[in-house]
């Protein structure tokens, strides 16, 4: 376990849009320069000025690429450095290095948080490598707990550019599993509302066809009824689009509920008498009873959405039917949907698709069962049973 946990570490790749050189980056250099400055004015304990030069150089430059290259920025800070103090150590020089060198914690941070696994194990090695030469060479007659306190800056450096990492990395994924949630919860709403009106307007633009040299009248009448869905699509449109499009609160309209169901069996994509393919279309017969008062608004609307993709299934796909009955009941703890249609046998249904899932999905994100199939006798049968509260168990 320990080595594939390693392995997943080296092969860590670096971060998605690492941030480019920008105006921040050159203010920081600048004020670490004036920081170097006033230390070569004010002290008087300092190495030669050109090791002094030397170490502004490592620790400044690579700052402005550390997250571009990150573990190249680390080598030829540290590597410098190594040089610097291998210097002082053949030339027996004493004089302290400036404080403003601390900048280069800057680089421990920036290696682990924009550099690869691999890099930064890497970059890690070279930074332990420097520290072991300066400690145990005694540079500036190091002590123990100066040494450890060396390590302890340049490992937290590093933890914490491993800890912003992360937590930026499950940040990104939290926000795109949002956004998958919000396309799915989006994509389930046009298949229950704009689809389920486009249906409406194919089927009776094949009505109207049908009729139309027999009785142009009834033609007219489905002409009107494909009107009047068409505006509704498009105002529902309209209104995703705008809900897509704002970045303020938007008032939205009540959701439809079990009272609205009742429509289904009236409204002008329920009509009846309208003639498909040469068939009669199935009538619809909605009986709803039992107690609604208490009930979750999430569950109302969910009934409502069933009924609608039920009813508009039947009437595309439920050969030689009828009838179409729709039977909500609600008890203590549950609300039961039942929609049945007289239809022919199963097999001449359509095959599966995304209007069944998306059905049994709703049902199952509010703690409900749902089930559709043939009939015991004839037909075909959806049954939805939902917890009143809307809330999974």
């Amino acid at each position: 376990m320990a080595a594939n946990a390693l392995r997943s570490l080296w092969a860590e790749p670096r971060p998605m849009n690492a941030p480019d050189r920008g105006p921040r980056d050159w203010a920081l250099v600048a004020v670490l320069i004036c920081w170097s400055v006033v230390e070569v004015v004010l002290r008087q304990d300092l190495a030669p000025l050109p090791l002094l030069l030397l170490e502004v150089l490592a620790v400044l430059g690579p700052l402005l690429w550390r997250r571009m290259h990150p573990l190249l920025a680390v080598a030829v800070s540290i590597g410098t450095l190594t040089i610097v103090d291998i210097i002082r150590i053949l030339t027996g020089s004493h004089g302290a290095l400036l404080n403003s060198s601390i900048a280069v914690l800057i680089l421990a941070y920036a290696l682990f948080r924009w550099g690869s696994g691999r890099e930064a194990a890497i970059g890690l090695g070279i930074i332990l490598l420097w520290l072991a030469i300066m400690t145990t060479q005694g540079v500036d007659h190091t002590t123990l707990a100066e040494a450890v306190a060396g390590y302890a800056f340049f490992l937290f450096a590093a933890a914490l550019g491993a800890a912003i990492r992360y937590r930026t990395k499950i940040r990104i994924r939290d926000i795109d599993q949002a956004k998958a949630r919000e396309r799915e919860q989006l994509a389930r709403e046009l298949h229950d509302t704009v689809a389920h009106h486009v249906s409406g307007i194919a089927i009776q633009a094949q009505a109207g066809r049908a009729v139309a040299a027999s009785h142009p009248e009834r033609a007219i009448e489905a002409l009107a009824t494909i009107e009047d869905a068409a505006t509704r699509t498009l105002t529902e449109l309209r209104a995703i689009v705008g809900v897509l499009r704002t970045s303020q609160p938007t008032e939205f309209a009540p959701q439809p509920g079990v009272a609205e169901v009742a429509a289904l069996a009236t409204g002008a994509s329920a009509a009846t008498g309208n003639v498909t393919d040469g068939q009669m279309r199935p009538r619809v017969e909605v009986t709803i009873s039992g107690e609604f008062d208490d009930l979750s608004p999430a569950v109302g609307a969910a009934i409502y959405r069933l009924a609608q993709e039920s009813i508009t299934n039947a009437r595309r796909h439920a050969r030689h039917a009828t009838m179409v009955t729709v039977a909500v009941t609600g008890g203590a703890e549950q609300v039961r949907l039942t929609i049945d249609d007289d239809g022919s046998a199963a097999g001449a249904r359509a095959p599966e698709g995304y209007g069944l899932v998306g059905m049994a999905e709703r049902a199952a994100l509010l703690g409900g069962t749902f089930h559709a199939g043939p009939a015991a006798d004839r037909g075909w049968r959806v049954e939805a049973v939902l917890p009143r509260t809307g809330t999974p168990r």
